[in-house]
Order: structure tokens, then C-alpha cells, then sequence
């Protein structure tokens, strides 16, 4: 087999060109060095891929039927945009143990799930950061919110995040745009919790706003190609390659560096191999870690030992329950109002706050929400005159290393790379959060004077109802872990090798020059939607290695 080889080493390597992915080139970039980018899927298309409804619903029933997205079309998110923007499950399988579900929603392109994400930004605390030593179970962050808050400002200004500061210990306020109006009946459920709990508050979110695309701006900014590629690419010192599947790292026989990366080309299976100073793994967590697996010693010569046995442990996703729910006799608002990540609200978490241990269950969840912002026409209403809302959970999810990430023995991917294997289920800890969540979802919506209902029973939805009555049973009482796409962990960080993959600058312990900036390297997975955070920890990460390597590339390992 022919091996493509390049002779001149980038500075840099990043792999992924999502959310994180994004971030990594445009600080890199614009700090001089030469980077390039790897994307496993195509490139986007600002005049075919924009969402478009009637496209899209034939996409959906086609995708559908022949089994392409069967557990793509689960979640909510596939229903508002272009289905193409998740993967094709016949080409991109992985394995679960029998009785085992893990829902892993992929998306495969330029820019990759931030095409999808729901925009919300809200940033961890020390309730998170040092969970461990609150209530005793598992392991610090080896960092802590004062580490990132530079670069969670720096980021909430370059994605002109909306938002308003709210003075919670458990949520850290930022620097927001004015924040976006509640709706009448959001304002009235805000007033209702104010007066009937002293523990909760019900806030704006924090995020993106709705985004309406242009020709000058076809993808939003919430989106890579939208924003932060975009800025890494305008530098010149930026080059993007879609289509280039990794399979591994490479290594240097005579150090303990990686050398470069190895890829298939999606589209003509040919080999290929880069070589980096740096190497950044953004690809998702579970990607990256099954890159991570694939590039150990059992694998690749002088690949990495993983003695400790901590690659691929500790896997989380946050544990969710969604309640939809009626509130009668309530006017229709004179305005429309958006859903988006600031186009809605939350109800930050409120459990273990003051005595970590006050519940049955450890740590807590947060409710997101909104009310009046779901645009399906009235004629498609089954009850009667009031509005429509939502409540969703996001519980935090401890870390087990029985939560794991392997690789499958017998299952490849198109491409013939080995697929990754996910083990991974929910523990008592999340049963008991789960039913305290519904608990309280339920008493919010009675003291608002309102109904819980299912989806299908408040909307007529011929073409979908069975489908969709298939998907809130898997929902009731919480969705399988993946379902909510927060998976994180796997590559965890910490103080030394034997507690963790990466240190606290993410440099993986045996390889100095790889580093884990993605999901992956999380050590708990706090409540909070984890993208902001993410972005923050790669921008911190890039800070950091670039000074090292205008020191003479002395990568020394800090704990």
C-alpha cells in the first residue's frame, strides 16, 4: 500500500474543524504559526446546505426508511436542520454491549456539530471544577474558573454572546450582549418562582441568537465556518483539508513526540501522512479517544502504553429528562418569539449547593425552558386555547471508569478503521437525579396552573406520530446516555499519569506534543452545557503550547 507522505512538518495540527476545532486554528493562526486542519467529512456548500424545510422533510423520510439515520433522527435537533449534517450510520458504525444503548449523534462536515448545536454558553464554577472535594467522590479538575476566565470573556466577545448577569455562585456571569426578552408567559413563570421558592431562580439564557442567514453570512456564528474558522482561515496561516479520515498518530522512534497523523482520504481511500510539531485532538470526544486508542502501542510501533489504563474511562453525557407541557387560558403574545440558545431560559441548578450531600443523589441539573416560542401553527393543536412550553433537564453524570470507550474487535468503518465500542450506562446516582428532575419539572408546570403532556399528544402529526411515540418511550423516564450530545471524558485530565491522561496544559502525559482539547479531557461533567467551556479550555491550551514552543519547543510536561 502506497502512504502519501509530506516532507515539511506544520507547526501545528489540528484535527477536527467543529467547535473546538475552529477555536484551536484561529488562535494558533493568528499567533503566526502554520496550521492544518483535518476534517473527516466534506466540505459545506453555502447555497446547498442551509436548512430548507421541503428539501429537508423528504431527506428525513428517505434517511429514515432506509436506515441511514436511526439514531440521528432521535433527537430534536435533527428535525430543524439539514439531515445531511449527521452522519450516514451505515458508513460510520460502532458497537454497545447487549441492553446497552448509547445514542452517539454524529455530524460529519465542515464545521461538524456546531452546525447543530443549540447555542447556549453558560460557563462551569467551582461547584463543578472542585466537585471532588466538596462531597468526596472522584477526582479535581487540576484547573479551576480563575484558569479560564480570560478566555471564557475573550470567547463570549468574539461570539457576541447574549446574556445578563445574574450573581449566582453557581453560574459565573460573563461578558453579554443585552439579553434577549423573555416571552409573557416566561415572564410570568419568572415572577411565580420568585415568589414561591427562595432556593431557584428562573434567568435569560446565554448564547447565540436566532440566526437568519445572508449572502454575506450564510452560516451562523454559533457555527465554526461562521465565526472562528472563518477568522483562522482570513489569517493565511490557516489551510483546511476536508475529507481526510484519521486513523492514527504517528510517532518518532527515538521520543516520546508524535510525529504527525495519519489519514484516509474519504473519497479515494488513499493513504496519507502529515507530520506536526503539535498535534490538537478536537474531533469529539469519543473520536478522539478512539484516534487515541488506535495510536497505542498494541496498534502503532512506538505508540503510546497507556500503562495506567485510563484511556477511554470515565465516560459522561448529562442525564436529561424532557417535559412538554400546557398552560390554559393564556393569550397568544402580539410578536413571534425565536428559540435559540438566548432566545429561551434557565433555571440554574439549585440541588447540594450549601450541604453537598442535602439530596439522595450527589451534585445537580439545571432546567432549560421557554414557553410561547414553539412555531407550530395552532391548527396543528390538539388541546384548546392556552400556550405550549417545555422544561429539559441537564443533570451532571459522575464519572465511572466502567464507563468505557474501547475499540470494537471485529467492527471497521467504511474506511476500514476500527470502530469504537462504547460501554457506558447510567448509575443509581442518575436514577435518583432523574426522578427529583421530573419531580420538579412536574410541580413548576402544576404551580403555573399548567398540564404535562407528551408531544404527540398535544400536536396532530400524522406523518411522524408513530416515530415520534416510539421516541418518548426510549425518553421516558430519560433519555440513554449520548442521547443529549454532551458525551465528555475519556482522555481526562489531571495531576499525574495516574490519575489521568493529560496534564493541566492538556499535553497527554506520554506525548507531550499531543493535546486533548476537546470533550475528552474533562474530569467531571458539572451540569452546564459544555461547549463554551470546551471552546475556553482549547483557546487556554493554545495559549499555552505556543509559548512553549517560542521557547524552543521544550514542551515539559507541567502538572
Amino acid at each position: 500500500m502506497h502512504i502519501h507522505k509530506t516532507a515539511e512538518p506544520y507547526d501545528a495540527i489540528v484535527v477536527g474543524s467543529g467547535a473546538n476545532g475552529g477555536v484551536a486554528a484561529k488562535e494558533l493562526g493568528e499567533r503566526g504559526l502554520r496550521v492544518l486542519v483535518l476534517e473527516a467529512g466534506r466540505d459545506i456548500d453555502p447555497k446547498r446546505d442551509p436548512h430548507h424545510p421541503v428539501r429537508d422533510t423528504a431527506r428525513r423520510a428517505f434517511n429514515i426508511a432506509t436506515g441511514k439515520q436511526t439514531h440521528q433522527a432521535t433527537h430534536p435537533g435533527y428535525w430543524k436542520a439539514n439531515p445531511d449534517f449527521f452522519v450516514d450510520e451505515r458508513e460510520h458504525p460502532y458497537t454497545t454491549p447487549e441492553h446497552k444503548p448509547f445514542y452517539w449523534i454524529r455530524g460529519r462536515q465542515v464545521g461538524g456539530r456546531s452546525h447543530t448545536w443549540g447555542g447556549i454558553t453558560l460557563r462551569l464554577s467551582d461547584y463543578e471544577f472542585k466537585a471532588a472535594q466538596r462531597d468526596g467522590f472522584g477526582e479535581d479538575w487540576p484547573i479551576a474558573h480563575a484558569d479560564l476566565a480570560p478566555y471564557y470573556t475573550r470567547l463570549e466577545r468574539f461570539f457576541q454572546v447574549q446574556g445578563e448577569c445574574d450573581r449566582l455562585a453557581q453560574l459565573p456571569d460573563g461578558d453579554y450582549l443585552p439579553p434577549a426578552p423573555l416571552t409573557p408567559a416566561e415572564r410570568e413563570l419568572q415572577q411565580l418562582i420568585g415568589d414561591r421558592w427562595t432556593d431557584r431562580q428562573l434567568i435569560h439564557s446565554r448564547g447565540f441568537a436566532l440566526h437568519r442567514p445572508t449572502p454575506e453570512q450564510p452560516w451562523s456564528r454559533a457555527a465554526s465556518p461562521g465565526s472562528s474558522l472563518k477568522t483562522a482561515l482570513a489569517t493565511g496561516n490557516v489551510e483546511l483539508r476536508p475529507n481526510a479520515i484519521v486513523s492514527h498518530l504517528t510517532f518518532d522512534a527515538d521520543s516520546h513526540h508524535a510525529s504527525g497523523v495519519a489519514f484516509i482520504d474519504r473519497l479515494t481511500h488513499e493513504t496519507y501522512e502529515v507530520r506536526g510539531r503539535v498535534v490538537m485532538l478536537c474531533a469529539s470526544a469519543i473520536e478522539t479517544v478512539r484516534i487515541l486508542l488506535h495510536s497505542t502501542a498494541e496498534h502503532q510501533p512506538h505508540g503510546l502504553a497507556n500503562e495506567a489504563d485510563l484511556l477511554g474511562r470515565y465516560l459522561m453525557d448529562h442525564i436529561s429528562a424532557m417535559q412538554f407541557f400546557w398552560l390554559p387560558g393564556m393569550p397568544a403574545p402580539s410578536e413571534s418569539f425565536p428559540l435559540s440558545g438566548s432566545e429561551s431560559f434557565f433555571i440554574p441548578r439549585f440541588c447540594n449547593l450549601a450541604n453537598p450531600q442535602a439530596e439522595s443523589f450527589l451534585r445537580g441539573y439545571g432546567l432549560w425552558g421557554g414557553i410561547q416560542r414553539i412555531g407550530v401553527p395552532s391548527v396543528l393543536q390538539k388541546v384548546g386555547e392556552g400556550e405550549i412550553g417545555f422544561l429539559i433537564g441537564h443533570g451532571e453524570v459522575l464519572p465511572h471508569a466502567e464507563n468505557h470507550v474501547s475499540l470494537s474487535p471485529d467492527t471497521v468503518d467504511a474506511w476500514g478503521i476500527p470502530a469504537a465500542h462504547i460501554d457506558c450506562a447510567w448509575s443509581e446516582n442518575e436514577h435518583q437525579m432523574v426522578a427529583h428532575m421530573r419531580q420538579e419539572i412536574e410541580a413548576t408546570v402544576k404551580a403555573a396552573g399548567g398540564q404535562c403532556y407528551a408531544l404527540t399528544d398535544l400536536y396532530h402529526m400524522p406523518a411522524v406520530a408513530p416515530l415520534m411515540r416510539r421516541v418518548e418511550k426510549t425518553l421516558t423516564p430519560a433519555g440513554p446516555p449520548g442521547y443529549y450530545i454532551h458525551e465528555v471524558g475519556g482522555a481526562r485530565m489531571g495531576t499525574s499519569p495516574h490519575n489521568s491522561v493529560v496534564n493541566a496544559d492538556n499535553q497527554c502525559w506520554e506525548a507531550p506534543n499531543v493535546l486533548v482539547t476537546d470533550g475528552a479531557c474533562w474530569t467531571s461533567s458539572g451540569w452546564q452545557s459544555p461547549t463554551l467551556t470546551e471552546m475556553a479550555i482549547t483557546a487556554r491550551a493554545c495559549d499555552r503550547v505556543t509559548t512553549k514552543l517560542r521557547h524552543g519547543f521544550a514542551l515539559e510536561l507541567d502538572a
